[in-house]
């Protein structure tokens, strides 16, 4: 059996500094222009980076972490944009499939279509997304997040009681700071739940690696005209906080299927 390698990736410095802490024995390397630190948690070998945002950037990162250190699982964890009406700040959605929604090579193929794949969506793996769906559910019931970030700061967010969903992310180049972004790809993808820049393109990448993948985003901001102002104060006081009681939720669900 092959010893277990998990990579984990953030789009922002907050989202991974709190994990960056979790491991033991870190040790940093530089390879292009970003800073890969490997260490344990839970005894499980984990290399840890801060990938910067967009498609681009995140398949750069998840390539060095393929190629240069064997992973043989990826976590993305970061924040997102809500499309869905029904979703709040705070609440976390793991995507089972995920979309890049500005792929677009019409007429030589259908919309989303990612090219010479003939596959519109990637799926995640049934057992990472039952980890996954079985860490959230136990946070949420153990109240960790309000002991985490603090319940004065979640208030101020209107974080009550968050709720967790699994279903579909879209993926694009592109910040959604308006209704008419979001409307557009509600009507073009009206099965969307949430709106990032790099969860599908490191989806692509793990498949064609064959190599298991998980992502995960908390909801910032509402994919609209008060986006710009609701996602950077969200990323100073909460999201950090989300990135490791997720990550340390997942990690006990590895220790306790091993035990």
């Amino acid at each position: 059996m092959t010893k277990p390698i998990i990579g984990i990736m953030g789009a922002m410095p907050q989202e991974i500094s709190g994990v960056i802490e979790l491991l033991d024995n870190p040790v940093s390397t530089t390879i292009g222009s970003r800073t890969y630190t490997t260490g344990t948690i839970n005894s499980i070998d984990t290399v840890v980076v801060f990938s910067r945002w967009g498609k681009v950037s995140a398949t750069a990162t998840v390539s060095a972490l393929i190629h240069h250190f064997n992973i043989t699982e990826l976590i993305f964890t970061g924040v997102a944009g809500a499309i869905n009406h029904q979703l709040n700040i705070g609440d976390i959605v793991i995507g089972q499939k995920l979309i890049q929604h500005d792929m677009d090579a019409r007429p030589l193929m259908k919309q989303f279509e990612i090219p010479l794949l003939s596959k519109t969506y990637i799926e995640t793996n049934p057992d990472q997304l039952t980890i996954a769906q079985k860490a959230i559910e136990r946070l949420l019931q153990n109240d960790t997040i309000s002991n985490a970030v603090g319940r004065e700061v979640l208030n101020s967010f209107n974080i009550i009681a968050p709720k967790f969903y699994t279903g579909e992310i879209a993926s694009g180049d592109r910040f959604f700071a308006n209704n008419d972004q979001k409307d557009n790809l509600l009507a073009a993808l009206p099965d969307v739940l949430c709106v990032e820049m790099e969860g599908a393109a490191v989806a692509q990448v793990c498949y064609e690696y064959d190599i298991p993948f998980t992502v995960i985003r908390t909801i910032s901001d509402s994919a609209n005209d008060t986006s710009h102002i609701d996602f950077p104060v969200f990323i100073k006081k909460v999201s950090s906080q989300y990135s490791v009681v997720i990550i340390q939720a997942i990690y006990n669900i590895y220790t306790d299927t091993q035990d």
